[in-house]
């Protein structure tokens, strides 16, 4: 009664044999004691203790050789019956074991656990102080503890074999997580690069526009410094005092215009300073109020009177011209340079792919302007972007991933309004959220798709235009951030609001 709710009570394998070996030691009367159990076809001992000891050893699967009667052991296995030998070494059908000869074995009991008519286990005593020690009052408490003692192995094992499986089954859910996760970054990566190839031309063409203007420009300023440096000794050296100061005069006026007119602009006040030129009977007026205005020069031109009266005003204008074309030409070098490094930079922002894994603080109107560079080529053609952007803390993210989600939205806009309408991108903070909202102009959401927007692979672009992982993709990242993204939309305005958390 004792014995039974120990080795009952016990579903953990090592605490069950823990418990049947101690119980058998001491009900059985023996000195040392064994539990054997099959592992892959081979018998391996699993527990083990000694009377004096107290202690006992599990889940060893030490093999039998040279600890136990191999012999005995193969007969029980064998034959499924109990073996009690009062004095091993000397009678019996075993004295010729080795085992038992070198150790001059007295009293053994060596006992099948036998459940459903299969063989759990075996348990093997011994006791060499003793002959006979195993008496038929002890060989009934051990029979009846076998029973017992076998379906607690089968049942401990079969939880064994559980736990291990379940403990196989969650390392292969984790790992088959992980190589989710890390698809899931490569479809990310792939996605933002696919959006890159589209913006590709664009971007060419925006890098290209500076890039002929600094070749224009240089080439204007090389042809003009040859010319001027050969024409400007005379022409200083033909102009009196006061002529002197009036053509210094002009150059400075030029140097300092800085505004641009249209073509239209243009023509009109050529027409209305050429009228202005042949009232006071100026020759050349058309060639030179094309270079005036050329200058920046459209009015006071009375100051200018002593110049273009001179017989060869055309030449002095002309040399006043060139001059003027140099701090131009290098002003447009300068501007065309920050152009194109703008765009370089936001190039090399954007295919960034940051593989560290932790966030970092950054402002969201800075990855926002950064797609808005790229994005640059598509907006000129017809969108005017209004920004209203808030003065929020950075916010704790990872900004490659949420540049993919400006892409994403900014290019979906875009093709909503094919590119004609107006974007508007409001920036602020709502309690302790930041909320970004992009809102296009174009024809809307119609109410029966709205909710599959965000299934993966479902779009209404035409064939090759569209993957449908777009907006997927852009929920799993807001989904990342602890996020949440809504989209509001009726004919002529669409909004979709981000919320990403200010604090990690």
């Amino acid at each position: 009664m004792k014995a039974s709710p120990a080795i009952s009570g016990k579903t953990m394998l090592d605490k069950l044999l823990s418990n049947l070996m101690k119980v058998l030691i001491e009900n059985g009367g023996a000195q040392t004691g064994f539990i054997l159990l099959n592992k892959t076809g081979e018998w391996v001992i699993e527990a083990s203790g000694k009377v004096d000891s107290g202690n006992v050893t599990v889940l060893q699967s030490i093999p039998i050789e040279k600890h136990l009667p191999t012999s005995i052991i193969h007969y029980v296995t064998r034959t499924k019956e109990t073996i009690v030998e009062k004095e091993a070494a000397q009678h019996g059908n075993f004295t010729h074991d080795p085992y038992i000869k070198l150790n001059s074995t007295k009293s053994i009991l060596c006992a099948p656990l036998i459940n459903q008519g299969q063989l759990s286990g075996i348990v093997y005593l011994e006791n060499n102080l003793t002959t006979g020690a195993f008496t038929p009052d002890r060989l009934e408490i051990i029979q009846l503890l076998s029973g017992q003692a076998a379906i607690a192995m089968d049942n401990a094992q079969l939880y064994n074999n559980l736990e291990q499986k379940v403990t196989q089954r969650t390392q292969e859910l984790a790992q088959a997580l992980e190589e989710l996760k890390t698809t899931q970054d490569e479809l990310i990566q792939k996605e933002k690069m696919a959006a890159l190839g589209q913006l590709i031309a664009g971007i060419a063409h925006e890098i290209n526009t500076p890039l002929g203007a600094i070749r224009s420009s240089a080439r204007t300023i090389a042809k003009f410094l040859d010319q001027t440096l050969e024409q400007l000794p005379a022409l200083l050296k033909s102009l009196s005092t006061e002529d002197s100061a009036v053509f210094l005069a002009l150059l400075q006026r030029s140097l300092q215009q800085q505004s641009t007119v249209s073509t239209k602009e243009e023509r009109k006040l050529k027409r209305t300073l050429r009228r202005e030129l042949e009232n006071s009977d100026i020759a050349d007026a058309d060639i030179i109020a094309e270079k005036l205005v050329i200058m920046g020069i459209t009015d006071e031109i009375a100051s200018l009177m002593p110049l273009v009266q001179r017989p060869d005003s055309c030449q002095i204008l002309d040399v006043a011209y060139k001059l003027s074309e140099l701090k131009r030409g290098t002003a447009t070098i300068n501007t065309s340079t920050d152009r194109a490094s703008k765009v370089v930079f936001a190039l090399k922002t954007y295919s960034r792919y940051d593989q560290s894994g932790e966030k970092i603080r950054v402002k969201l109107t800075e990855g926002i302007e950064t797609v808005l560079v790229l994005y640059h080529n598509q907006l000129k053609q017809g969108v005017e972007v209004i920004r209203n952007y808030a003065e929020i803390p950075p916010v704790s993210c990872y900004p490659d991933e949420l540049n993919q989600v400006w892409t994403n939205l900014i290019h979906n806009a875009l093709q909503a309004m094919d590119n004609r309408g107006t974007l508007t991108i409001d920036v602020t903070q709502e309690n302790q959220q930041a909320k970004i909202s992009i809102t296009d102009s174009g024809c809307g959401i119609p109410e029966e798709i709205k909710g599959k927007i965000f299934n993966p692979f479902f779009t209404t672009k035409p064939t090759g235009e569209g993957s449908g992982l777009g907006l997927d993709i852009v929920k799993k990242i807001i989904d990342k951030h602890a996020g949440n993204l809504t989209v509001e939309s009726q004919p002529g305005q669409t909004t979709f609001n981000v919320f990403l958390p200010m604090q990690s």
